[in-house]
């Protein structure tokens, strides 16, 4: 999709990017979006001239839109034209908890967005969302068996809610066919340089120079999971269990039993509140531990292995660098 001219010798695309604004959203989410596509699109010429022109427009319910920043924003195209874009890009609703999500995703507002979303093409829109915007377009029931992202600390919220997506909390942009999604707030710009990066790959390295972006491929570094609520006592006491003996030998039998429960009971509720495994769990809360050993003490490489359970500091480097691929 997109529209265009013919020229002397071809014809000029251009990509055209509809972002969703409604009263309430996160403006910080959606001035980083602004400014990263608009960028994008000034310097283009600069990394290639063949790159299209890239074209942003403010898709809304009303015609004035304000942010949580009491910025105000002007409509160019109401909701029902949101199928004439090729991106239709949904930012945060402005929300940090999961009551506040709840009861935004109700609003008159929010709702028309949803219906908007709901009609549009998968074969001539692609939907882009960060944060909480992720929840309305799950909403939808277009993200069923599909990947996605979100906000970490709600994503427990989101499993409840939405059970059927595969949610993936450590990575920080996700793309499963023509949905993209994003996690908490600030990875607005993460998701805003992946659709410049989709144009081209130059183009994006050059607007994160610019900018002086730096590269974030996961949320695991953010993630606390003492945050992550969840309603299951066997799966909080398991945590405090583990979180107490890093530095011991794991075994997933004999923890189950100190906590007075079968093996597969554990292993099951464990994924289901964190969609781990209880050994992956463990992994996680070493190398969380171990980088912040790392950030805050002269420790030793050695040394913090030892402190989380690793007799052999090459054993933790593995884990690690497994971590930053996987991202």
């Amino acid at each position: 999709m997109g529209s265009g001219a013919y020229g002397s010798i071809a014809i000029v695309y251009v990509m055209r990017i509809g972002l969703i604004a409604i009263d309430g959203c996160f403006g910080s989410a959606i001035a980083s979006i602004i400014d990263i596509v608009r960028v994008a699109d000034g310097a283009r010429g600069d990394v290639d001239p063949r790159i299209d022109p890239i074209e942003l427009a403010i898709l809304g319910p009303k015609r004035r839109v304000t942010t949580t920043a009491s910025m105000t924003l002007s409509v160019d195209h109401p909701l029902p034209e949101s199928g004439e874009f090729d991106v239709v890009v949904v930012p945060a609703l402005g929300t940090l908890t999961a009551a506040a999500t709840h009861d935004a995703l109700q609003s008159r507002d929010a709702r028309s967005v949803i219906a908007s979303l709901g009609r549009l093409d998968d074969a001539t829109t692609r939907i882009a969302a960060a944060c909480t915007g992720v929840f309305a377009v799950a909403e939808t029931g277009r993200m069923h068996h599909r990947r996605a992202t979100t906000s970490w600390f709600l994503g427990p919220e989101f499993r409840k809610r939405y059970p059927t997506v595969a949610l993936d909390l450590d990575t920080m942009v996700v793309v499963d066919g023509n949905l993209v999604t994003a996690g908490a707030a600030f990875a607005h710009i993460d998701l805003a340089l992946s659709l410049v990066r989709s144009i081209s790959p130059d183009l994006a390295q050059h607007v994160a120079k610019l900018l002086i972006i730096d590269e974030r491929p996961s949320q695991a570094a953010f993630v606390a999971y003492e945050h992550l609520r969840h309603e299951d006592p066997i799966v909080v006491e398991f945590e405090r269990f583990v979180r107490a003996r890093l530095d011991e030998p794991f075994n997933v039998a004999f923890v189950a039993q100190s906590l007075g429960t079968s093996r597969r009971t554990l292993e099951r509720r464990v994924r289901a509140a964190l969609n781990l495994t209880p050994l992956g769990f463990v992994q996680r809360l070493r190398t969380e531990r171990a980088r912040h050993l790392s950030a805050t003490t002269d420790l030793t490489s050695a040394e913090i292995a030892l402190r989380v359970g690793y007799a052999n500091a090459e054993t933790l480097r593995s884990l690690l660098r497994r971590e930053r691929r996987r991202s």
